[in-house]
């Protein structure tokens, strides 16, 4: 019996890895079927199957990749609690980046200070304070992209913040 499962489990595995969606091109009385989007020369279906029912859909219109940040920033159709919802909850995402930065930071300059001890070397080894550089400007410069970015998304969040004061001030009165 488990063998059969095991068995069920090797033959279906390779079947659900499959991409579920297929795109299919035409050009005059050319047609050409892909799993990634069609050149721009051709016209695009894309054909889904989820659950034993296969769906075409016309989708001449390419989509776009849209940076969720971008999209954060910039979005109008989330309501504004929502939206500050997220914003709240990406600034949280950001400070915990920049203290695992912090950790990995002092982990890195660990390993080197062990390095340097087993390998008998002054502190004021050349080497040693240019590895030790190396790694300091490294985690600083992921923790600076990370505050602009926090900045960034602060002055959104008062912005919204604002934007949302006077209609809460005139629904008292």
């Amino acid at each position: 019996m488990a063998r059969l499962i095991v068995t069920l489990i090797c033959v279906t595995l390779p079947t659900a890895a499959l991409a579920n969606t297929v795109y299919k091109c035409r050009k005059d009385d050319k047609v050409v079927f892909s799993q990634t989007a069609c050149p721009q020369e051709y016209s695009q279906h894309k054909i889904e199957y989820q659950l034993g029912i296969t769906t075409e859909i016309d989708s001449d219109k390419r989509e776009d990749k849209v940076d969720p940040l971008h999209a954060l920033l910039n979005s109008q159709t989330l309501s504004k609690d929502k939206l500050l919802q997220l914003l709240d909850g990406e600034l949280y995402r950001l400070k915990q980046e920049n203290s695992y930065f912090d950790i990995l930071r002092a982990s890195e300059l660990q390993k080197l200070e062990r390095q340097r001890y087993w390998q008998n070397k002054e502190k004021t080894d050349p080497d040693y304070l240019s590895q030790v550089n190396k790694i300091n400007a490294h985690f600083d410069e992921l923790t600076s992209i990370n505050r602009q970015l926090m900045q960034q998304l602060s002055e959104r969040k008062t912005q919204i913040g604002a934007e949302t004061q006077p209609k809460k001030l005139s629904d008292k009165h």
